[in-house]
């Protein structure tokens, strides 16, 4: 059996998804055995700000909250790894892109160390991660990457996308990766 490919989902993404695909977390798909994970820092992000909890009252429901219990394994190594590397990271994204947060920076320094993609939609982000080699897809990718495994459906993902229409929530260039990747046009 081959080992889990972990894909770690930053916070942004998981608010986007975690309601429509319950449980998101902890489930394996595909042959490549794909795991989604978030790092234990989403819930303090989620605790500091009073418009996320606004927003995304759900999040503390013990079924969601069971759900993101579970965080990767890192080895003593990798954590020394992660606070070697974090300041670089921290550094670059301070000078280039003042607005991102340490805990966005904190997930692309896992993904960096660990050698696994991270799922965002932050266009800081994904500027910094090409920066440093880091693994990225969107939600919109990783929602392609799960139909392709047969984790979902095409339903399921015309669904979400017309939920994110209504809230008026869409990732950047929504309506040209949405056709690139799913040969159609958004749903409205």
């Amino acid at each position: 059996m081959p080992p889990q490919s972990e894909i770690l989902v930053d916070s942004n993404s998981y608010f986007r998804l975690a309601q429509s695909i319950h449980p998101l977390l902890k489930r394996e798909f595909g042959k490549a055995r794909y795991c989604l994970y978030v790092t234990k820092e989403l819930q303090e992000e989620y605790d500091r700000s009073p418009r996320l909890k606004n927003s995304f009252h759900w999040v503390n429901s013990p079924e969601y909250k069971e759900n993101r219990s579970g965080h990767l394994n890192i080895s003593r190594k990798q954590s020394r790894d992660i606070e070697y590397t974090y300041p670089f990271i921290l550094g670059f994204a301070r000078s280039a892109f003042p607005g991102v947060s340490r805990i966005d920076v904190r997930g692309l320094t896992y993904a960096k160390v660990l050698g696994i993609a991270i799922v965002t939609d932050d266009g800081d982000m994904l500027e910094i991660a090409k920066a440093f080699s880091i693994r990225t897809l969107t939600t919109l990718e990783l929602l392609k990457l799960m139909l392709d495994c047969k984790h979902i459906d095409i339903s399921k993902v015309r669904e979400i996308a017309s939920y994110w229409e209504y809230l008026n929530d869409k990732p950047k260039l929504f309506e040209q990766q949405y056709r690139k990747l799913f040969n159609e046009a958004p749903p409205k």
